[in-house]
């Protein structure tokens, strides 16, 4: 069961949300490889805010995750796409479904 999760949040630059939406559209096949990542969830918060959310059933999962290539590939675009440094929360589930 998940316990853990990771809770990314990202400011697009103006005029590049379309590009950071794709972008972390386009990692969903790099997350469905991931043994350890139980779910996985893009999402859009407001007009150029977008975040990730992801379930973990261990730490060594969570920290696989922050280590493992969607990580490197977002650092790596973050400043060409992002306003901001992405914001990384560590989040402990107390309850799901």
């Amino acid at each position: 069961m998940e316990k853990l999760a990771l809770l990314v949040r990202l400011e697009a630059k103006p005029g590049k949300e379309q590009e950071v939406a794709d972008f972390i559209k386009g990692a969903l096949p790099l997350a469905q490889e991931e043994e350890q990542t139980v779910s996985w969830y893009a999402l859009k918060l407001g007009p150029s805010t977008f975040g990730i959310f992801d379930t973990f059933e261990t730490e060594d999962g969570r920290k696989a995750h922050l280590g493992g290539q969607i990580a490197a590939a977002l650092m790596a675009k973050a400043p060409e796409l992002l306003a901001t440094d992405p914001v990384i929360e560590q989040v402990d589930l107390l309850a799901v479904k």
